[in-house]
């Protein structure tokens, strides 16, 4: 898709989310033929004229001033990441910047492998396209068959999408595919000069209904913090806390799994660790 129809449809879709009651306009008992605000009711809250709103709603973001793009953000009630995008696609619709083409990072520093083999949960690092890169002993334990130190880096957009196991490990599939796509649209936008990012998603919606209609959305997500309900082969169900800690410098971010102190959760994790230990043992 080009940058105008991202734009197009982004707008389109934050507008159809906003209810003239959560903008705090009057209806006056109308009947609406369209789901949320209309663009004129949009532009009267932005202070733009209807005219230059729908010029922006076609997908013309080029030269728009910061100061019209916060007040569109306020205008459709966006969150930080919804305003971020919105941002990234203005910035796209200038055309590349020299130097702007870059590939998802796919080597991890050894200082970032140790790091991971100091934590006493589950960890791995990813990239900006959801490749994971490096692991540490646990998370090899916890992912079981998935994960093959032999066979990174792994791209769990294409296995959540792709690969049968994947309903049946993230027992919350739903919400996991949800979230994979709302921070592969961030990046697409933050980053569109990224080839391999393009193609991956091409891929995926050739192959994937599932992933096709959820890109559609045009929803976008910080990931931060989330609970993580899995099917472990070792332990069975088992509930955690997934955290994202960024390392902008390389481009990476670490996901760790943790689990409450004293939970079912907090024993399989030990037993997965003594189990981790011993299959490390046998392999030296």
């Amino acid at each position: 898709m080009s940058n105008k129809d991202d734009v197009r449809e982004f707008l389109t879709s934050r507008r159809a989310n906003v209810t003239p009651e959560q903008a705090g306009l009057p209806t006056f008992g109308d009947k609406r033929r369209v789901a949320g605000l209309r663009r004129e009711e949009v532009a009267l809250l932005a202070g733009v004229s209807a005219d230059y709103y729908i010029r922006l709603e076609r997908g013309n973001l080029s030269g728009v001033s910061e100061q019209v793009l916060d007040a569109l953000a306020r205008a459709l009630q966006l969150d930080d990441a919804e305003r971020a995008h919105l941002f990234d696609l203005a910035k796209a619709a200038t055309g590349p910047v020299r130097g702007s083409r870059r590939t998802a990072v796919s080597k991890v520093r050894p200082g970032i492998h140790r790091i991971l083999e100091s934590l006493s949960t589950p960890a791995y690092v990813r990239n900006a396209r959801t490749d994971i890169l490096a692991a540490n002993d646990l998370a090899f334990a916890l992912y079981g068959d998935i994960l093959d130190r032999e066979r990174l880096p792994l791209n769990l957009a294409r296995f959540l999408f792709l690969d049968q196991r994947a309903p049946v490990f993230f027992l919350d599939w739903e919400r996991v595919a949800d979230d994979s796509i709302a921070a592969l649209r961030v990046e697409a936008g933050h980053n569109p000069q990224d080839k391999s990012l393009t193609e991956l998603v091409g891929e995926l919606a050739t192959r994937s209904e599932e992933f096709r209609v959820r890109w559609a959305r045009h929803n976008v997500k910080h990931h931060r913090t989330a609970a993580k309900r899995l099917h472990s082969a070792l332990v069975g169900d088992i509930e955690l806390t997934g955290e994202a800690m960024e390392l902008p410098g390389d481009g990476l971010v670490i996901i760790t799994y943790t689990a409450e102190p004293g939970s079912p959760a907090a024993e399989a994790l030990r037993f997965l660790s003594s189990w981790a230990s011993d299959t490390d043992s046998l392999r030296r």
